[in-house]
């Protein structure tokens, strides 16, 4: 799919991994401000979003934001973070989706595989829940415009659904820590793709 602005392509692969059953959380790394639309784009069910409270003044997210009934976070304000996370745990319970990005802040390293580490409280919501974890991989986002808001850079995007997990049927070594586990099942997904443009 061509996104509107017609600079970026995006290439969805895996859309047959999410569920069919509403109620789990999307976790992607986070490689630009565009991954929000990108998920826009290439998903086919209603989801929202938890974003930091910092992007809140971003000109073109803030539509986004509006239309993805998104929550902020301040990460800054443990009170207000509890707070979210219990009610986006309620939230889940009833079938809503939501899209967290378990890094937190966008990853400015130089390889998209080398991910940050995740915020093990980002899947507290998955713990309480039940719900399952989407682990999605995006690349190619850095550039559509990080430096140049609002124009909009030529970007080829990829985004891929993986499997879903569930944290309570996993072993115990990988219980004790969701997020580095999805952390390197995501960082795996990446490596693939980065593969695949290299052999284009």
């Amino acid at each position: 799919a061509a996104n509107r602005a017609g600079r970026v392509t995006i290439e969805s692969y895996g859309v047959e991994n999410i569920p069919k059953e509403n109620g789990f959380i999307f976790f992607p790394n986070h490689q630009g401000m565009f991954d929000a639309l990108v998920f826009l784009e290439s998903c086919p069910v209603p989801f929202s979003v938890v974003y930091k409270k910092e992007v809140s003044n971003v000109i073109l997210l803030k539509q986004v934001f509006r239309a993805l009934h998104a929550i902020a976070i301040d990460r800054e304000d443990i009170k207000q973070s509890l707070q979210v996370i219990n009610q986006m745990t309620e939230e889940v319970k009833q079938g809503r989706n939501f899209l967290i990005f378990p890094e937190g802040t966008r990853n400015k390293s130089e390889d998209p595989a080398d991910l940050m580490e995740f915020h093990e409280g980002s899947l507290k919501i998955a713990e309480k829940s039940g719900c399952p974890v989407i682990p999605v991989a995006i690349t190619g986002t850095d550039d559509v415009f990080e430096r140049h808001i609002p124009w909009i850079r030529k970007s080829h995007v990829i985004i891929e659904y993986g499997e879903p997990i569930y944290l309570k049927e996993l072993p115990l070594d990988k219980k004790k820590f969701p997020g580095a586990y999805t952390r390197e099942i995501i960082s795996e997904m990446i490596k693939k793709q980065q593969q695949e443009r290299a052999g284009k």
